[in-house]
């Protein structure tokens, strides 16, 4: 069992500041997948759902799979494709699989941490896997630890598989189980469990954190296959056909009669991250009937509505800037152009750079095309600015290279806020727009003009009822409330200047 100081300590503690060497991006916490499958290698879709969700987290990943009443499962740090290999997937056998890639929000990076949870039950073992953040973690620990469980791993995702599972230890059926211990949960979950009997698909009332359902082809002796998948492009991988989003405050369970629904939740208020919008997902998945592209697109051209300004080449930052550049471009006149080259064979590397390489900036991830911008006014295109280093180090690279001016477009508002909901986000004084105005933004990137989307652009744009989207981290308005240990840890600031 951990230690209860430290997990105290992690609890209330504030995060650590971002190092120099992570992305200058929020993070998605998690990407989730779940198989009922008896006639397939569920192990082997679960590994090829992960690797198209690879870009949700690229910490640590689990496979867990149940043949009637035994459980098979492998977690390791590291990536889909360095955890799993054919003889690790060949020792995972079932008719049901639950699927995990981690970034951790909550928890250490650590292999004890990584997912999927799995805990013994009266009624066999039960396998999790969680994607978003729970803010009650202290107070359903203590309730835990009053009911004299035990625990493993210092995540929330933990908990809530323990919280099922002593739920089923006092008599309660699976299905029973799960729905009386969503109760005790607050927060942003969206869950695939995995049961000798049958398959779950949980969102919180909310729906803040995304989940789909897809169905594998039928054939003359099979019926329809059910997937869960934090996102379309996890269906697409294996051929699985998109049927719905579980819905806010929904669960699905799966088994062999079919798909049953069951609506927990007594007043369900939608509020989905904008922020799987605007750069979490990926551009071909499918939210509200569409491809993110095309929103992606329809902001960039909502920006060049609201902020026209004379150049000669609208570039991105690639990849996740390019839908919004080439949107501006469309809309604005002005052509668009591949001015930064992204080396999209880099991961993560334990070599650090030297002192005189990390001077030079970014050019192991994205160098300038000098012939494309020597001598040009340049529009770039990014999807968000949260610390501003890595801003600050590319517009050098471009004026490096002989863009005369360059002008940053932002395709989302200023991020002056912390999410507490599954991203990996700075405390508020460690996001740049929280503590300095727009201009001064822009004198300390190092640019000629900066310009944000506004809000209202940015939901409208979506076509959906505004109501339905979580903004929290451009505007502080939180839909579930955050307890005070938990808000002190991150708002360390009582309102951003922008």
């Amino acid at each position: 069992m951990p230690n209860e100081s430290r997990y105290a300590d992690e609890c209330n503690s504030q995060p650590e500041a971002r190092s120099p060497e992570r992305p200058d991006k929020m993070e998605e916490a998690c990407g989730i997948f779940g198989v009922y499958a008896p006639e397939e290698d569920v192990a082997k879709l679960t590994y090829f759902g992960l690797y198209a969700l690879q870009h949700r987290g690229q910490e640590s990943a689990g496979i867990a799979t149940f043949a009637g009443e035994a459980i098979h499962h492998y977690k390791n740090m590291g990536l889909v494709s360095q955890v799993f290999n054919e003889e690790i997937l060949s020792k995972l056998p079932g008719e049901i699989a639950v699927g995990h890639t981690r970034y951790s929000t909550t928890g250490s990076s650590l292999k004890v941490n990584a997912q999927p949870a799995v805990v013994e039950t009266r009624l066999g073992s039960l396998a999790l896997a969680h994607n978003g953040n729970l803010v009650n973690t202290k107070e359903l620990r203590e309730e835990l630890t009053r009911r004299n469980c035990s625990f493993l791993t210092t995540t929330d995702s933990e908990m809530i598989a323990i919280a099922i599972g002593n739920e089923v230890d006092q008599g309660k059926d699976w299905l029973e189980a799960a729905l009386t211990a969503f109760q005790l949960c607050q927060g942003a979950y969206s869950l695939v469990v995995g049961t000798p009997v049958g398959l779950m698909g949980v969102r919180d009332p909310h729906g803040i954190r995304p989940l789909v359902v897809g169905l594998l082809p039928s054939t003359s002796t099979r019926p329809a296959r059910y997937v869960l998948a934090s996102e379309t492009c996890g269906l697409d991988i294996i051929g699985a056909e998109y049927l719905r989003s579980v819905e806010p405050g929904e669960l699905v369970w799966i088994t062999e009669e079919g798909m049953a629904s069951f609506h927990w939740a007594e007043k369900p208020q939608p509020k989905m991250c904008v922020f799987e919008m605007i750069y979490f997902a990926r551009p071909d998945s499918v939210v509200h009937d569409e491809s993110l592209y095309s929103y992606r697109m329809r902001i960039g051209e909502r920006l060049a509505e609201e902020s026209h300004t004379d150049a000669d080449i609208v570039i991105a930052v690639p990849d996740s800037g390019v839908p919004a550049a080439i949107g501006y471009a469309k809309k604005s006149g002005i052509p668009y152009g591949e001015g930064l080259i992204k080396n999209r064979y880099v991961g993560r590397t334990f070599i650090q750079p030297t002192q005189a390489m990390r001077e030079s900036g970014i050019r192991m991830k994205l160098n300038p095309l000098r012939d494309v911008l020597a001598g040009k006014r340049v529009i770039l295109v990014d999807d968000s600015i949260v610390r501003g280093t890595t801003s600050k180090k590319i517009v050098k690279a471009l004026r490096d290279a002989g863009a005369t001016e360059v002008h940053m477009k932002i395709s989302s508002p200023p991020v002056t806020h912390p999410c507490f909901y599954g991203l990996d986000t700075d405390t508020q004084d460690q996001l740049i727009a929280a503590t300095k105005s727009i201009e001064e933004i822009a004198q300390q990137i190092g640019v000629d003009s900066l310009t944000y989307l506004s809000w209202q652009g940015m939901l409208e744009t979506t076509g959906e009822d505004i109501n339905h989207f979580c903004s929290a981290c451009f505007t502080g308005d939180y839909p579930i409330t955050i307890p005070e240990n938990v808000k002190r840890a991150k708002l360390i600031l009582e309102q951003a200047k922008v």
